[in-house]
């Protein structure tokens, strides 16, 4: 009998289990490991696997991969008490953990003590697995060596036989204390070996500003715990802006705030994103909530004025046929002052000169715009604004001497940056009879696009050489969109007047033969082709082109009529 207890005994230390003499921690230690169950976003469960908590407010330690594409996931606990894993606090797929917090409803929970010192090689550990029972199992090894890795950290190897799903459980000291995430060995050593990733480690792992660009922490849809510090909270916030869907955003915002109550710009940024789903007077007034605390919090209170300035003038913009209380253009100005009153920044000027522009207050926008024309934030962009002030105005050349300042901005060889406003001095310089430097800047925007343009291009240049008299640069032109669009007998049309003005009227009527063809009812072929034949000294078949010109409802050809037919 003695020799089979023997025996038996002998067993036990070699598979590493034992049911007795168990450490006299270990009843209220196992309390601090748990069950892990995840879930897809169909409700779907996907994997299982065990954790342990590291804090008595429910910071835990696990395996990565329970998390992996994981929506949902809860725990239960040794009493089988059902919790929520409420955010992800930091992972690493590499070494396969995850740092999570678990809802425990304001009571604390047990928690695993951290080693203050690593254990040696040959020293006896112990592995808790998670068990529902009192006095449940756990296995007994020792440490065979420890490898550095992440600088300062170690990956234990032990000798110590690991069960399936003892995986991610506690590796704890003799006094109870955790020192390794228990890892599974490969299938050749798993009756013998297994190995452990420092819980060190695993408690270092945070969110940062760049975190939402780790590919680990991406593949999990559990929300994300937010950086510790608010400057890197919001760098976060900024780069994961357009990321995000709303709903997504607008909760890392709630949790920005519930983390950092006392940070204006938190307030500042959900007022603005609030604003673009803001259909109700009630969730304009929490908009409005927003901007009222955020003057009570900021340093800046310039900066909040400006906010408030632009959230009325966008809400505006967006929802002009539904007001909000007393939100309108003239209100925004208001804000804008005093803004302005607080700090003259330029971008407060620009604003202000885009509200009083929409407003057909003309002077006043370009009071706002010029005082940013004098500033470090002058553009080509803002002497455009001023231009175009200047050109309502009918101010003809102080609007082409702040286009000129637009230009000024680039250096030539222009590229596509100009472009615009090369077209726009272009089309001003036309209008004020200032036809071939126009005609110049439309050929600079020829080049500033690489030539790729399109048939209305054509067109427009082709007009403006005509007035400037460039005669074979406008057939080129008309040719040019023609070749493009050869159903728009606008540009064929336009293409027979040059040919007229030039005298040549045969090549006028072909073009106008084409046309008709094209669509016979297109009733100016026909007033043009009387016009030709006028030139060519044939009356009759003039009158009769007019006479179907006229019959085709063409408003123009009765003084022609009167002229050349009666």
């Amino acid at each position: 009998m003695k020799q089979r207890l023997l025996l038996i005994m002998m067993l036990c230390l070699t598979a590493g289990w034992s049911f007795a003499q168990a450490p006299k921690w270990l009843d209220k230690t196992r309390n601090a490991v748990f069950n892990i169950i995840a879930y897809d976003e169909s409700g779907k469960m996907i994997h299982t696997g065990n954790g342990f908590f590291i804090t008595e407010d429910g910071t835990a330690i696990a395996d990565y991969s329970v998390f992996e594409n994981a929506q949902r996931a809860v725990i239960v606990d040794a009493q089988g008490k059902q919790m929520n894993v409420d955010m992800i606090l930091g992972a690493n797929a590499m070494y396969d953990v995850v740092k999570f917090q678990v809802a425990i409803s304001g009571k604390k929970v047990t928690a695993l003590p951290l080693a203050s010192l690593s254990p040696s090689d040959n020293t006896t550990v112990f592995l808790l697995p998670y068990s529902t029972q009192k006095g449940g199992e756990y296995a007994i090894g020792k440490v065979q060596h420890a490898d550095r890795v992440e600088g300062s950290y170690n990956y234990y190897t032990l000798a110590l036989s690991l069960k399936d799903k003892m995986v991610s459980c506690p590796l704890v000291n003799n006094d109870g204390q955790v020192f390794a995430l228990a890892q599974k060995s490969s299938a050749a050593d798993s009756t013998t070996v297994c190995y452990g990733m420092d819980v060190k480690f695993a408690n270092s792992l945070q969110i940062g500003a760049l975190s939402f660009n780790d590919n680990s922490l991406m593949k999990i849809g559990i929300r994300k715990a937010l950086p510790d510090t608010e400057e890197d909270a919001l760098a976060l916030l900024y780069m994961v802006s357009t990321r995000l869907s709303f709903t997504e955003y607008l909760q890392l915002l709630n949790d920005f705030l519930v983390k950092f109550p006392n940070s204006a710009d938190g307030y500042l940024r959900r007022a603005n994103v609030q604003l673009a789903s803001s259909q109700t007077d009630e969730s304009l007034r929490q908009v409005e909530a927003d901007l009222d605390t955020a003057l009570k919090l900021s340093s800046s209170k310039a900066e909040v004025y400006y906010n408030k300035a632009s959230i009325i003038y966008s809400y505006l913009g967006i929802n002009p046929e539904h007001p909000y209380k007393n939100w309108t253009v003239a209100t925004a100005v208001e804000e804008i002052d005093k803004a302005i009153k607080e700090d003259p920044l330029p971008m407060y000027q620009q604003l202000k000169g885009d509200m009083l522009f929409s407003q057909a207050d003309y002077a006043g926008a370009y009071a706002a715009y010029d005082q940013v024309n004098h500033s470090n934030l002058a553009s080509a962009a803002s002497f455009y604004n001023a231009a175009k002030t200047k050109e309502l105005l009918q101010e003809t050349d102080a609007a082409l001497a702040l286009m000129d300042s637009c230009i000024a901005k680039f250096a030539p060889p222009y590229t596509q940056e100009a472009a615009p406003y090369l077209l726009e001095r272009g089309r001003m310089r036309d209008e004020a009879g200032q036809s071939r430097q126009a005609l110049l800047d439309y050929d600079e925007y020829y080049k500033a696009v690489n030539t790729q343009v399109n048939d209305v291009f054509y067109y427009m240049r082709g007009q403006v050489a005509l007035r400037a008299r460039v005669y074979q640069r406008a057939l080129d032109d008309y040719a040019e969109a023609i070749e493009m669009n050869p159903e728009e007998l606008t540009y064929r049309a336009e293409l027979a007047v040059v040919n007229m003005r030039v005298g040549r009227n045969e090549e006028a009527l072909q073009v106008l033969a084409e046309a008709e063809k094209i669509d016979p009812s297109y009733s100016e072929i026909y007033r043009l082709r009387g016009l030709a034949y006028i030139q060519l000294k044939r009356n009759s078949e003039a009158c009769d082109s007019f006479n179907k010109a006229k019959e085709l409802g063409n408003s123009e050809v009765q003084a022609l009529i009167d002229r050349y037919c009666n």
